[in-house]
């Protein structure tokens, strides 16, 4: 059976490819950090010399990480925030300025959805999670921009998203929200271009976390098959992506949406729930718009 995620030890230590001190002196937030691609986005640059703020809705999921950052060596501070109340958003941010003195980059990778046929949806699922992916998102953006601005220094925002250009179905609600968090950033790319913030997205396809566990069996044996490279990426391809849009190499890059996918934006199609008979039948006649 495949096996989703890495072991606490795995994130210690699994060869990265950057120097080990890239971000010494760098502060970085990241968000969602409790658990999957963002637990290995923070583990991954407190390895490389980051102070890191982390955040998520749980506090007991942020200590475990805050653990590995501590063993790794790295400086944190674990916040429990939910990104949906603006408010609560702006206490956070002020209050990593007043730990740290100024944070370098955002990395925002909190969201969450669930699988379901859209004309099931009701009217407080699809809002919960347009409101955490797509609202959520932007009250942490002009939150950093707003600290940036004020304190007159630059800074790096990037937005974890998802392979949304064809389509995704089963998730046509997360599709909604990342597809408008692609589109907002582009803007406020060039709306904040003056004031030296980049802001780029990072595109996960099919990653190897628990994540995947909320998908149906049949869901998530096909998806392999939806990719060049036939397979699971890993969080660490997420993670070093990231390092690299948010520092230093990626100093003359912004407004973009980097794809780790294996392909499947060109290639493939990604169901999130078991395809109906319409999708697998050599003929279907039973459509009722033949």
């Amino acid at each position: 059976m495949e096996r989703f995620g890495y072991t606490d030890d795995e994130l210690l230590t699994l060869p990265l490819s950057y120097r080990p001190d890239l971000l010494a002196g760098k502060v970085a937030l990241v968000s969602g950090a409790g658990t999957g691609i963002g637990k290995a986005i923070a583990v991954t640059l407190g390895r490389l010399g980051a102070r890191l703020v982390i955040c998520g809705r749980k506090m007991e999921k942020l200590e475990t990480t805050a653990a590995l950052l501590e063993r790794a060596g790295a400086e944190v501070m674990a916040h429990a925030v939910s990104i949906r109340d603006p408010e609560a958003v702006q206490d956070l941010h002020r209050a990593a300025w007043e730990r740290f003195g100024a944070v370098d980059m955002l990395v925002n990778n909190a969201g969450g959805q669930f699988p379901q046929a859209a004309i099931d949806f009701s009217p407080k699922g699809f809002n919960a999670v347009v409101d955490t992916n797509l609202a959520g998102t932007w009250y942490m953006m002009q939150a950093a921009a707003r600290q940036w601005r004020d304190a007159g220094r630059p800074g790096s925002i990037v937005n974890i998203v998802a392979v949304v250009g064809r389509g995704m179905p089963g998730v046509a609600h997360t599709c909604a929200a990342r597809a408008g968090v692609i589109a907002l950033s582009k803007t406020v790319a060039i709306e904040w271009a003056p004031l030296g913030i980049r802001i780029n997205c990072v595109a996960p396809g099919i990653i190897a976390t628990e994540g995947m566990n909320v998908y149906p069996d049949e869901a998530r044996q096909s998806m392999p098959d939806t990719n060049l490279m036939r397979r699971f990426g890993t969080a660490l391809d997420v993670a070093e992506l990231v390092v690299h849009l948010a520092g230093p190499a990626g100093n003359f890059i912004t407004g973009e949406v980097v794809h780790v996918d294996g392909g499947n934006q060109i290639w493939g199609d990604q169901w999130t729930i078991p395809r109906p008979d319409w999708y697998t039948t050599p003929q279907a006649s039973a459509f009722p718009g033949r």
